[in-house]
């Protein structure tokens, strides 16, 4: 039997282990988030950003149509990458969780417990038939018990806490300059200057702020926002400067 035929047999289903412990579908949608557009996260004493490249494609694409970071609640942000349509029905399933802890203990979710509930939702798509994986991963941001908190989930359901990450086409590029220049002492807007450096060197300096989309939660004033465009372009800007 030849190579491919022989793996074609199991990864026809995502209930099929293939002999050396492998499910082919899960590894597949794991492509699908490194063809994706690059998004980072990055967690400081002040706060968390998230920075995501928009990947504008052509020039008759409104921008602001592209959205690749999203507010799940007062506290809590997300950023995608992958497909984007598999992003939006995990953050409609998030916004929902929120709603459902609001409406039984009165207050809000803790992020890890959200994460968490998004992991193993997450999860159940790679155990039965019938179903195939997210094709999407996600940075969730967000802050609990005066804590910020930044968390990474893929196809598989994994979920791993971070210093600073990213996700997507140049997740390489990005942990590299992390690696070397990330400090957690560091100010929310050395974040975001790191965070577009960072991004920069993901796209081989193929950006402009019409592509840039940057979303932020600080300890002194717990609510997620995205930044304004003329808050993006300033930060653009002093970076080319």
């Amino acid at each position: 039997m030849q190579p491919q035929a022989y793996q074609m047999g199991y990864d026809r289903a995502i209930t099929v282990f293939s002999p050396d412990g492998r499910l082919y579908q899960v590894e597949y949608a794991r492509e699908a988030v490194k063809r994706g557009t690059t998004a980072v996260g990055i967690k400081c004493r002040e706060g968390v950003v998230l920075i995501v490249d928009k990947r504008v494609t052509s020039r008759l694409l409104e921008a602001s149509s592209i959205e690749k970071i999203f507010k799940i609640d007062e506290h809590i942000g997300v950023a995608s990458s992958g497909l984007v349509g598999d992003a939006r029905a995990l953050v409609d399933r998030a916004r929902i969780e929120c709603q459902i802890n609001r409406v039984t203990y009165d207050e809000k979710i803790d992020v890890e417990a959200l994460a968490k509930k998004l992991g193993d939702h997450m999860q159940t798509y790679t155990q039965f038939g019938g179903a195939r994986p997210y094709g999407t991963a996600l940075l969730i941001a967000g802050v609990s018990d005066g804590e910020g908190r930044l968390f990474e989930t893929d196809p598989s359901g994994t979920l791993l806490e971070y210093k600073a990450t990213g996700i997507g086409i140049g997740r390489n590029a990005v942990m590299k300059i992390f690696e070397e220049e990330y400090d957690f002492d560091s100010t929310i807007n050395d974040c975001i200057q790191l965070g577009i450096r960072a991004l920069h060197e993901a796209t081989e300096g193929k950006f402009d702020v019409n592509m840039v989309e940057i979303g932020i939660i600080e300890m002194e004033n717990p609510t997620f926002r995205k930044m304004s465009k003329e808050e993006v372009a300033a930060f653009v800007d002093k970076f080319e400067k």
